[in-house]
Parts: C-alpha cells; structure tokens; sequence
C-alpha cells in the first residue's frame, strides 16, 4: 500500500535551488483544514478550546497559523512559554503542564497569566510560595492500574511518573480552595498515539465521573476538563485514521450521560493534540547520496537520526516515498540510512522500495510531529531548515539551517572557535 506525499518532485526541485536537502516541509492547507476539522467537530460544546502541543513542533510559523485558527498552546517548559507570549497568546490561551518543574518555570508561568495544570500535590505548596494560588488552577490526574478500551490494554498509567492519585485529588482540591482557588480544572493522559475512536470518549467517562465525584466532595467549581492528547495518527498505510467527527460525538454523549445530570453542563472541554494537529502535514525531505552493498543493500542519505530519532529510538515506522517514482514496483529492498556512527540510523529496515538512483528525492511521511522537535546534534550534525508549503503552492522559509557557527555558539566565551565560518 502507498500513501501519497503533499508535495511533488518538481516543488521539491524548486525548493531544493534555494534549500539544499535535508529539510523538515510543512502543508499549510491541511494544517488548517485539520484546525478546523477539530473545530467543528466538538463545536457542541461552548467553551471548546484547542490547546496545541508546543513541543510537538515549535515553531512560530506553525504556532501563528493555529493562532489564527483560534487554538491555545499548551506549553510544558520556560522556553515554550516565551515563545507563546512573544507570539501574542494571551494567558488563558496558555497552558501550562509540566512535571519536576523549575521554579522560574512556575514564576513565569504565574507571571504571563497561563493557566497551570499540577503534576503532582507537592506543586500546591510551591507555587504557593513562589507566587500564591491563581483563582482558576488545574490538577493532572494518573487513575493508576491499567488502561483499557474494551478487552484491549491500552497503556499502564501506573507507570507513569505523572499526575495525583485519586485521593490526591481531592485533598489537593480541598488544599487549593483554602488557599484561594475558585475555578478548578481536571487533566489527564492516559495513552499515547490511539487509533481508535474510542480513546477520547473512554477517557473523557473516567474524567466526568471523577468530576462530578470531586465536586461532591469538595463543592469545588469545575471549569473545565481537558482530554490532553493521545489521539493518533496512521504512520502505516494500511491503518485507519482516526474519525474526528466520530470521536466528537463520543465525548458529547458521555458529557451529556454523566455531566448534564449532575448539573455540570457548563464545563468546558479543552484538548491539547500535538500528533493528530501536525504529524500528516509534515514530512523529512533528504537526497540519496549513498549507495552500498554487502550483506545487504543500504541507500544512505544526507539527513539521519539526528533530523528524525522515532525509527532509531524506538524503531517507529514511517513510509518512505521516493518522488517521481510513486507509481514503480516496489521491486527492491533497502535498509534507508543515515549517516551517524551508530548502527540503529536507519529510516527504514528491509523495505521494498523502487529503485533508488543517487541523486534521488526521499519523503519520510508523517514527521510533522515529534519529528523537527526531537533533533539534535550528535556528530556534530546540524538541524535542517523546515519549510512551509503554502496554501496557494508557493514555499517559505520558516526556519534556517543551522550552521557551524550556531553549533559553536554556546563556546562564545573563548577563543577556541572564533575564527569559524558558516
């Protein structure tokens, strides 16, 4: 089976006599068409609101885009807050999660208005001495046991290291009114990267029970409950993707089943998708440059792990296209690699690929998340450019390739490297 690249061998071409390969390109017009999608599809519930995952892909192109799509940004460090309120996100677009979190991460957090989500009871007592409790606070909540849609394990929270305990909960709601909280929120990450539209609506049934328990218990004012992410996307080709609409409507019956008639039919439902906003709508573009045979047939390129880490950190899948060849046999098998000294740079292990030529254009489908954000610099290597394929099929810079200097900036303090020359 094949999936089909968002940009040609010919835009790639032209982009190419600007930017040389290896690059990170975006589409613009699924981003959007994605935001709105979203949008629409929980459009039932008045305080809607889309937070996207920053750490997914950082940039502030991308993040300028999802503004104009009226979506928040949900940021997990001090650098991701500056980059949101740079862009003009005011503080409630903002949220903030994080876990083991610096001071200076909460005081700034505090001081631009975002809202915090709490990791763990201890917050409560510290940011209560840095900067005291905020009137509207959230609390990020680990069921523990297992996860489970139907008969199927989804994933272990009890191995988490994130999140309160059930009776955590409730002595954090109860600590928090004391110490001023009016507004409480209720968060909660149970299972990364789902295919199956059952997920959200499962999850959000934990979390609307819980909220209506924590609400007897405590009479605390829930706001707003936030289904964070975990809604996946299809790297194969021969999974399907997940139904938004579908998955829309789930929630909405399990709010209207269990929140509606507990008198909480105001709260409002946030998400903070990172994957399913971006992963489609993003791909690595490289340049075989390499060829070698021995007890296997490799073709290297001039990206590597360093550009993309999912296949050599945790051997994920993703489908290579080689442009102008969509429509020839997969008639040879390859091993796609880079070129780090480390034997698990591999894109791709014995895939059936057309034939490669050197000088061929490679599409690594689905980086658009965890893709960019993840690089690093290992060897020496030097993150790539990303691009933005806009809607009306012209191309833009939105970030440059790193140069050498960049990658002796952080010794600026001596002499070593001054002579250096991009």
């Amino acid at each position: 089976m094949k999936k089909t690249p968002f940009v040609t061998l010919q835009q790639v071409n032209e982009i190419c006599r600007q930017y040389p390969t290896p690059f990170h390109i975006y589409d613009e017009k699924g981003i959007r068409e994605n935001a709105r999608a979203l949008k629409k599809a929980f459009s039932w519930n008045k305080g809607y609101r889309e937070y996207f995952a920053v750490k997914a892909t950082p940039n502030p192109f991308l993040l300028k885009i999802f503004q104009e799509e009226g979506c928040g940004v949900d940021c997990s460090s001090y650098t991701e807050l500056l980059m949101a309120d740079a862009l003009g996100f005011s503080g409630e677009n903002i949220m903030f999660s994080s876990n083991a979190t610096p001071e200076k991460d909460f005081l700034l957090a505090h001081k631009i208005h975002a809202t915090i989500n709490l990791d763990d009871f201890s917050d409560i007592e510290t940011l209560d001495r840095l900067a005291g409790i905020p009137e509207t606070i959230s609390c990020r909540y680990n069921p523990g046991g297992s996860f489970t849609i139907g008969n199927s394990i989804m994933d272990f929270p009890a191995n988490a290291k994130y999140g309160f305990t059930r009776k955590q909960l409730t002595a954090g709601y109860k600590l928090l009114m004391e110490k001023g909280a009016k507004h409480f929120g209720l968060h909660a990450f149970l299972a990364s990267n789902t295919i199956a539209n059952e997920y959200y609506p499962t999850l959000a049934k934990i979390l609307f029970q819980t909220a209506v328990e924590l609400h007897q218990e405590t009479g605390a004012h829930i706001a707003f409950i936030n289904l964070s992410g975990g809604v996946g996307i299809p790297y194969k080709p021969d999974q399907q993707k997940n139904d938004i609409f579908a998955i829309g409507e789930g929630v909405r019956k399990a709010f209207e089943e269990i929140l509606v008639p507990a008198g909480m039919g105001d709260v409002a439902i946030y998400t903070e998708l990172g994957r399913f906003m971006t992963g489609p709508y993003g791909g690595l573009v490289a340049t075989a440059i390499h060829e070698k045979k021995i007890y296997k047939d490799y073709i290297g390129l001039d990206a590597c792990a360093a550009n993309l880490m999912r296949p050599a950190m945790y051997g994920a899948y993703h489908h290579i296209t080689v442009l102008g060849k969509e429509n020839a046999p997969a008639d040879h098998v390859y091993d796609i690699t880079g070129g780090l000294c480390e034997n698990n740079d591999k894109f791709a292990v014995d895939r059936e690929l057309p034939e490669i030529q050197l000088g061929d254009r490679i599409f690594i489908h689905d980086t658009g998340a965890h893709g960019f954000s993840m690089g690093y610099n290992y060897n020496g290597k030097l993150r790539s450019a990303e691009i933005l394929l806009k809607e009306d099929g012209s191309f833009q810079l939105i970030r440059r390739a790193e140069t050498p200097a960049d990658y002796f900036a952080t010794f600026d303090f001596t002499d070593f490297f001054k002579n250096i020359k991009n």
